[in-house]
C-alpha cells in the first residue's frame, strides 16, 4: 500500500476540509489533480459527515488514469 494514500486517507478521514486544504499544499497532491476542499466542507456539512468518510476511504482507490476521482478533480 502507498504510504501517501495512507496519509491522505488520514487527513481527510480526520480533518476533513483542513486536510484537504494541506493535500493541496504539500508534496502529498497526486500530480495533475487537486483535492476538491470545498466540496469536504460543503458535502461534509449536509451529509453529517458521510461524503468525508466516503471521499477518505476513496484515497485507498485513488487512480490517477482516471479522469474522476471522489474528492479530486484534474488541473
Amino acid at each position: 500500500m502507498d504510504s501517501t494514500k495512507i496519509v491522505r486517507f488520514l487527513l481527510t478521514f480526520f480533518l476533513g476540509f483542513i486536510g484537504s486544504i494541506i493535500i493541496n499544499h504539500s508534496s502529498l497532491k497526486p500530480e495533475g489533480f487537486k483535492s476538491r476542499s470545498w466540496m469536504y466542507l460543503l458535502l461534509g456539512i449536509v451529509t453529517f459527515g458521510i461524503y468525508d468518510l466516503v471521499a477518505s476511504i476513496c484515497n485507498f482507490s485513488f487512480d490517477p488514469t482516471k479522469e474522476k476521482n471522489i474528492g479530486y478533480v484534474k488541473e
